[in-house]
């Protein structure tokens, strides 16, 4: 998410970058930007104490850092009069990468951020890719450093044109409302008060300051689908006479706002229904989508009938949440769906009862107790689901 800075003939990891400034702070006036980040952190602080900004020394979070240090300064937010701080993750998965990191938490103290922490980290491989292995690490460490500090909150420098990025590859996958909704302004601990702000923007910021960044090489890198919609997908998207012209990547972060909106109205619509199937789970299981999802002691049992009733979209996201409750891990739209089935076959005279073997352990399977038709999901033992305290 972060590029290099223009003409200064950096690379990554040397010894020019990240950099500055030569004084703090500057006496020019604030760019345009700047006025614009300060006004969205001043708004998404309200109420978070010593906040940390995650800081990899690129343009973004650079930006970042230089916004929370004139936030503080000015006491724009009351809650930062106990002063802002930053965490800086070395991966190490490049050369130099640990001179980098010392080299961003110099820049931090030198904008006045306090405390400021270097975190290593160690990739563990799990098959996910090396994107999102880095990206678990990275926000362990965060969420670790935060809990060590007494910090209420950690600062992403995600931007607008990171979310258009997010969203096309939600496209590319084929995947639903929550996916193309992009990533939260908030989650958690985690926030992003620069959705609304663009890499120019962020870049800006950082030439103000009198700051030269770092770019990470896998930014460049064609083997990482993220970076070949960066430097060649979108651009040619945005190409005024051969692609959909400038603008799109605007078009898509706020389809993402509308996807979020929508996404969570649904989702709680779905918990309610879940709650009101499945009255034994209430106080146990979160509505669908949301990180506090776990699971219950036993099967999760639901009345076919009134199941079959709701709508599609609010159908498939209740057994979403029944497979989480059962012990199970969050299931494919094609799991989903074969579940669904066994809901479709009953309304329809249909006989096939299951069992629908799902990711996790679970099982999902039809049965009739008192004339009365129910989906149970239940932990599989080796003769089949467990049907026991179903019903």
């Amino acid at each position: 998410m972060d590029r290099a800075y223009p003409g200064a003939g950096l690379s990554a990891g040397g010894s020019e970058a990240p950099a500055g400034p030569s004084s703090w702070p500057p006496a020019a006036r604030w760019p345009e930007a700047l006025h614009r980040a300060v006004g969205a952190l001043t708004e998404a602080l309200r109420g978070q104490a010593l906040p940390l900004v995650a800081l990899s020394g690129g343009a973004d979070s650079l930006a970042l850092a230089v916004a929370a240090a004139e936030t503080a300064r000015l006491r724009a937010s009351p809650v930062l009069a106990g002063g802002v701080g930053a965490v800086i993750v070395d991966h190490g998965l490049q050369p130099g990468s640990a001179g980098v990191a010392q080299r961003a938490a110099t820049v931090a103290r030198t904008l006045g951020l306090d405390p400021v922490t270097v975190e290593r980290v160690d990739i563990h491989v799990t098959g996910d890719g090396p994107e999102a292995e880095a990206r678990t690490a990275r926000h362990a460490a965060l969420e670790a450093a935060a809990s060590r500090l007494g910090s209420d909150a950690v600062l992403l420098a995600h931007t607008r044109d990171d979310q258009a990025e997010q969203v096309l590859l939600g496209l590319a996958r084929g995947s639903g409302t929550r996916t193309l909704a992009g990533m939260p302004r908030r989650r958690g601990l985690l926030l992003r008060p620069l959705m609304d702000l663009t890499r120019q923007d962020t870049e800006s910021i950082c030439r103000w300051a009198g700051l030269r960044w770092w770019e990470d090489p896998t930014n460049a890198d064609p083997a990482f689908l993220r970076s070949r919609i960066r430097s060649r997908v979108l651009p040619a998207l945005e190409e005024p006479q051969h692609g959909l012209g400038p603008g799109l990547a605007a078009a898509l972060a706020r389809s993402a706002d509308i996807a979020a909106e929508d996404a969570a109205a649904l989702e709680d619509w779905a918990g309610r229904e879940f709650d009101r199937l499945w009255p034994e789970g209430r106080g146990e299981v979160e509505a669908p989508g949301t990180p506090g999802l776990r699971p219950s002691s036993g099967p999760v049992s639901l009345p076919m009938g009134e199941l079959a009733a709701l709508p599609a979209a609010i159908r498939y996201r209740v057994i979403g949440c029944a497979v989480v409750a059962a012990g199970g891990e969050r299931p494919s739209r094609e799991r989903v769906l074969a579940v669904d089935r066994l809901v479709a076959t009953r309304s329809t005279g249909g006989s096939s009862a299951g069992p629908v073997e799902l990711a996790g352990g679970v099982a999902a399977h039809r049965r009739s107790t008192g004339g009365c038709a129910r989906l149970v999901l239940g932990a599989v033992r080796p003769e089949g689901p467990r049907l026991d305290r179903a019903g």
